[in-house]
């Protein structure tokens, strides 16, 4: 175990009491890995039937898993394929906690690098839309990959500071996350190194930081909407400080109770910040001495009165006019593209989301599905899109075992020969039936089109 810093041990101690003892204990502990499978492209069933790693369920997450440090899933075709994401099991609780629902105006303000937004854009089902935002440009394209690998097309990703978005969004959503930047404190077994930024910044500069985002993301949730706060610190200021502030600042919020729970939950303790307000209380704490994960908190707060469920968005686009060359190949595709919602910028082909406002003037990394790319007069499909589509819903396909030696070399943007007869033109490159990416066939050689900043390493 590192050595971990004595004023952080002294406040355990005050905090822990008994515990603390077993608390310490636990830096000798291996952490625990977890994965959680994309229920946009995969169900629960067939993703517990074809997992070709060793796993075991996370009791509170419906689809987390934990799973063998010496394995490497980041390895396996089925993450190229966007089927799972590599996520710290107490990590997952937050997005989890959110009760999105198809439809949703939902916000992810801290974003990158996408752990809790993928599980979001999962819960819309490309329905409604969804603002993932972060603030730093290089972590929001990690940001933009990992939605789009995820199959995401009902996505904005955005890289702004809160307080820019405040009064263009002001009650425009209806579910917002916030992931707070923190001292860490919950990391320190999985990452050492956070010891030394907790002992260069301590846990004051992140809560005036948390109290900066809070103050400008809380305007943006509609009436009836519902939030959820996050840290991954043990800090009672930068958890229970942070939900007093909320509910001090806005008394029509109220911290409710999270529509799951788990019998190792820890929950929210207002005396440890001299607070009298009792529904702190309903926020969850989770310990790493008591349960298989890191350190977390997390809040579900709701907002007085009734969303009425329609925002009348005022961007949109009448339809773009397609040329031949895009007809053709979308007549390939068995899915409905809504003209409507179809936008041409710089040659460039998007389907944007219903109903969103107008975006002009923010730093936009991506407004929807980018669908491919018109040049010469021909048409290239994007990486995302052969991301959101099934095998079914094209009608030229290669598919080929997980196990098979092409996959890698394909993922690794090498030309293959394909071993069954595929038609000349686009092809979509499928591994046991889901998707990676795309080929141009010409005879039976497929021209690897695979995006080269993918490609498996």
């Amino acid at each position: 175990m590192n050595k971990l810093p004595e004023k952080f041990e002294n406040k355990m101690k005050e905090i822990l009491g008994e515990e603390f003892d077993a608390f310490i204990a636990g830096f000798d502990e291996p952490r625990f890995g977890g994965v959680r499978f994309n229920s946009l492209k995969i169900s629960k069933e067939e993703w517990e039937r074809k997992v070709p790693f060793e796993v075991r369920p996370v009791p509170w997450i419906q689809n987390g898993y934990y799973y063998n440090l010496s394995d490497q899933p980041a390895k396996h075709p089925y993450y190229f394929a966007g089927l799972f994401y590599i996520q710290e099991p107490s990590a997952m609780t937050p997005a989890s906690m959110l009760p999105v629902k198809p439809g949703d105006r939902v916000l992810d303000i801290c974003a990158a690098p996408g752990g809790k937004s993928t599980e979001l854009a999962a819960k819309l089902r490309g329905k409604g839309v969804l603002f993932s935002n972060d603030i730093s440009n290089s972590r929001a394209k990690a940001l933009l990959k990992n939605l789009e690998l995820f199959g995401t097309e009902n996505g904005v990703v955005l890289s702004e500071a809160p307080g820019k978005l405040t009064e263009r969004f002001k009650g425009y959503f209806n579910k917002i996350l916030i992931d707070a930047p923190c001292s860490g404190e919950g990391m320190f077994r999985k990452s050492p190194a956070i010891m030394k930024n907790w002992e260069q910044y301590g846990t004051e500069y992140y809560h005036k930081l948390q109290l900066e985002i809070i103050d400008s993301v809380v305007p943006m949730l509609a009436p009836g909407g519902m939030m959820v706060y996050s840290t991954c610190t043990f800090d009672p200021a930068e958890d229970e400080g942070s939900i007093e502030h909320i509910l001090e600042k806005w008394p029509d919020m109220h911290v409710v109770k999270p529509e799951f729970s788990y019998e190792k939950f820890s929950w929210g303790r207002p005396e440890l910040i001299g607070s009298d307000k009792k529904e702190i209380e309903n926020a969850v704490r989770l310990w790493p001495h008591v349960l298989e994960g890191e350190g977390h908190f997390s809040a579900l707060l709701v907002r007085d009165g009734s969303d009425e469920g329609t925002y009348a968005g005022s961007y949109g686009n009448s339809g773009a006019k397609l040329g031949e060359e895009v007809t053709e190949f979308f007549g390939h595709i068995a899915r409905e593209l809504p003209a409507e919602r179809i936008e041409i910028r710089d040659n460039r082909l998007y389907l944007v989301p219903e109903g969103i406002p107008d975006l002009k003037g923010l730093r936009i990394m991506r407004t929807g599905l980018l669908l491919g790319e018109i040049a010469k007069n021909r048409f290239e499909p994007s990486q995302a899109l052969a991301c959101t589509l099934k095998a079914s819903e094209y009608d030229n396909v290669y598919d080929l075992p997980s196990t098979d030696e092409d996959v890698t070399r394909y993922l690794k943007c090498e030309t293959i020969d394909a071993k069954t007869d595929v038609k000349d033109g686009w092809v979509l490159v499928c591994t046991d039936g889901f998707p990676l990416g795309w080929a141009k066939a010409k005879g039976n050689t497929l021209k690897n089109k695979y995006l080269p900043g993918w490609r498996m390493m």
